[in-house]
């Protein structure tokens, strides 16, 4: 090969050469970009990922503490149900005394003068019918609906009707047949007055843990919903992070190909830089040899030449 091949060759090997590595730099640069954006996406997704754990375990405890006041609501109620069952059964023996009573001051005759709250010439009601007034009004009291203003108004007329039964009461004590079962009656209705404010008591505890029920059943609703929308974004991140990671590879990749074929040049170009030197040193040692035939002294460097020339 001549030597202006050979630089020509030279030449046109290292500027290829310069021009895979100025395109390995910016392939590298460019993994390196995906691996950040990997890695920065990785860390969003765990994020991500334990919030949506965080709310999933605040959504269990929501759930118990649901289902813990679900069962005490459950079991007031039947508390309550128990409780009234009682008192009925107290309300309805004294109702039963008083329908002796009623009998025993029909055979006796008289007029019983009417309650306090009853207008002038009218009948007044029996104390059974009291009774049953003030039952379906503590009833109405417990199970509807109201305002403030409506259940003062409902109690307000129980307090009338507990006074018109007591007046009648007075009256129905001066027999003493009478008075004997009255004794007995109020003995009932006060058993069952006590028995009512437990109905009571149970009945807005009932209440109350339904409340806190429906209230932690909202909560977990809605950690629910946030954690619904947390693995969303979790694994929207994920795979985000995923087609990273696989470009990052890619570049990996190709820069190992880069790699492979800049070594592969590179000992090209070692090699022709070697065949110029061979050729140059020959040249030069074909120079001394011919001095030397002239007549020409040598120096120890210039039989070192012709000796690695294979000349001598």
């Amino acid at each position: 090969m001549h030597l202006l091949s050979v630089r020509r060759l030279t030449g046109k090997v290292r500027t290829l050469t310069e021009e895979l590595v100025e395109k390995k730099k910016t392939l590298s640069a460019e993994a390196e970009e995906h691996k950040s954006k990997r890695n920065e996406l990785n860390a969003q997704a765990s994020q991500f990922a334990k919030e949506r754990n965080e709310l999933n375990m605040a959504t269990r405890q929501y759930v118990e503490e649901a289902q813990k006041n679900k069962d005490l609501r459950d079991q007031a109620n039947r508390d309550v149900q128990s409780l009234k069952e009682k008192r009925n059964e107290l309300n309805d023996k004294a109702n039963a005394l008083h329908i002796e009573i009623e009998a025993l001051r029909g055979n006796q005759g008289g007029a019983v003068p009417a309650p306090s709250s009853a207008a002038p010439h009218e009948k007044k009601p029996s104390a059974r019918e009291i009774l049953r007034q003030i039952d379906q009004l503590e009833e109405k009291q417990q199970t509807e609906p109201m305002s403030k203003e409506k259940e003062n108004e409902i109690v307000d007329k129980i307090k009338q009707l507990k006074i018109d039964l007591k007046d009648q009461e007075v009256e129905h004590e001066q027999n003493k047949e009478v008075r004997s079962r009255l004794i007995e009656a109020r003995e009932y209705r006060k058993q069952a007055s006590a028995i009512h404010a437990e109905v009571t008591e149970k009945a807005e505890l009932a209440q109350k843990h339904h409340d806190l029920m429906v209230e932690c059943y909202r909560k977990a609703d809605k950690s629910r919903e946030g954690a619904d929308v947390k693995h969303k974004q979790f694994v929207e991140t994920q795979e985000a992070a995923d087609v990273e990671h696989k470009k990052f590879i890619e570049c990996q990749k190709q820069l190992r190909d880069y790699e492979k074929v800049i070594n592969g040049m590179r000992t090209k170009q070692k090699k022709v830089k070697t065949v110029k030197e061979n050729k140059s040193a020959r040249k030069e040692a074909e120079s001394i040899f011919n001095a030397f035939k002239s007549g020409e002294k040598l120096t120890t460097e210039d039989l070192l030449k012709l000796q690695r020339s294979k000349l001598i």
